[in-house]
């Protein structure tokens, strides 16, 4: 329920401070809880942080995002490390040898009606994530006396020495944050608080199953960039955020986290993500995008590819393209048609928004710059059939309807429709295909294990 700062009365102020204790609680006792237990069966391929130390380009990003059914609202928080090797820009003779570099990290707030908030700060210093699991951190102002952290924190301890700045685990997700105004055409907060934590449900793939990378398990490797990892595809997230003068507290209301990275970055994108909807008795977690990527031979090359990943009753809906067909037929802005088949499934997505939405920073080539639009406000129906041999449609598996995707484009230019049929060709589909577990495959030799994996 969304409550105005203003109006709060002792009693409203008395019942955020235990749920606040209760969070905190909840953090600090994390590790002994059942949701840990929980999220060790979903972990996903790829939850680290995949920085390998070298001097090429490399960026790293991550989305948290929490739905308020209630309120029809959404929060999205997005982190990202670009060249994290340098702490500033290089000049001179290093700029000449290793060419533009464009270190630094960012936070992106995406908030209830599209509203925005922006912070960035160009050097990777105060910048840490651990290279095995799921967890981060960015100091934008330290508290007087203190340093920055280099690992997660106690919520209190973190209070006392972080001024500007966040941390995130897969339990917990606390920060404080202002706008730096940079965004000067766009409808945006001066400041955000929140402090929330989160039972994983969902990670990618069957419930009691191995999970997937993905990408696929060349994703370890640096092909093929970006890579993209769903680390979370449903949650239960509990806690408050304070965005701009208006408090929101919410409990048990549906949670999402992924990720990329790499050194080389699409020319455009697609994303719809979905994990609020009605027609269904258990729980839906949509994810779909599609990108024009890099090739690693010949240079220069790319190729354009999508995906559909469908989460409901503990069962894992996938279609891509190394196991069927992905079409898609996205428009500039407005509307998104996506359709998917496998031997045994078939969907159908259809979105549309009619909101102008949000211009948002992704990196590029030239660093983090405006070059996406989202919305939290999409109309979405989604769809799935059985289907037989013969490629005909049997049963109807799924069919729901929501009022709260989240929808974008990236990239460009986006002059007319994107229209495509993406299938991937041998000997690349089999070999993507392969179902291979690198963790077993680097257990007998840690040392040479890719960071992040």
């Amino acid at each position: 329920m969304a409550l105005e700062c203003s109006v709060f009365a002792s009693h409203s102020s008395m019942k955020s401070g235990l749920r606040s204790l209760a969070v905190r609680s909840s953090h600090t006792a994390v590790s002994t809880t059942a949701s840990q237990t929980s999220h060790t069966a979903i972990r996903t391929p790829h939850s680290g942080y995949h920085f390998d130390g070298s001097s090429r380009r490399f960026m790293e990003g991550w989305y948290f995002k929490v739905a308020l059914p209630d309120e029809k609202q959404s929060f999205a928080w997005m982190y990202s490390i670009e060249d994290p090797a340098f702490s500033e820009s290089p000049s001179g003779i290093k700029e000449l040898v290793k060419g533009p570099r464009f270190p630094g990290m960012g936070a992106q707030v995406l908030g209830p009606n599209d509203e925005y908030l922006f912070q960035f700060q160009d050097t990777t210093r105060k910048f840490w994530a651990s290279r095995t699991e799921l967890a981060l951190g960015g100091t934008f102002a330290s508290k007087k006396g203190s340093s920055p952290p280099r690992s997660l924190l106690p919520s209190q301890e973190f209070d006392s020495r972080v001024e500007e700045g966040f941390q995130v685990d897969a339990f917990w997700h606390q920060g404080f944050l202002r706008d730096n105004g940079r965004s000067p055409k766009l409808n945006t907060v001066d400041s955000v608080r929140w402090e929330y934590s989160t039972r994983p449900l969902y990670g990618w793939g069957n419930s009691g199953s191995g999970q997937k990378a993905t990408a696929g398990w060349l994703a370890a490797f640096p092909v093929f960039e970006p890579h993209w990892q769903i680390c979370m595809a449903h949650g239960l997230s509990t806690g408050w955020i304070q965005w701009g003068e208006k408090r929101y507290e919410f409990e048990d209301v549906p949670s999402y986290v992924e990720k990329n990275w790499g050194g080389t970055f699409p020319e455009k994108w697609f994303w719809v993500q979905c994990n609020v909807f009605q027609g269904s008795s258990g729980d839906v977690a949509l994810t779909s995008g599609g990108g024009k990527r890099g090739l690693p031979f010949p240079p220069g090359s790319f190729e354009e590819v999508a995906m559909v990943g469908v989460h409901h009753a503990g069962k894992f809906y996938e279609f891509v393209p190394w196991a069927g067909e992905v079409e898609w037929e996205i428009t500039p802005w407005g509307s998104w048609k996506i359709a998917a088949s496998t031997i045994e499934y078939e969907v159908l997505l259809e979105a549309t928004t009619d909101t102008p939405g949000t211009v948002l920073r992704a990196p590029t080539r030239d660093g983090l710059v405006p070059i996406c639009q989202d919305t939290f406000d999409g109309k979405l129906k989604l769809q799935i059939w059985e289907r037989s041999v013969n490629g005909v449609r049997g049963k109807l598996v799924l069919d729901v309807t929501s009022e709260m995707a989240a929808l974008e484009v990236g990239g460009g230019p986006w002059y007319t429709t994107w229209k495509k049929k993406s299938r991937m060709a041998e000997p690349l589909r089999s070999l993507v295909g392969l179902q291979l577990d690198l963790e077993s495959v680097f257990s007998s030799v840690p040392a040479l294990k890719p960071p992040g994996l």
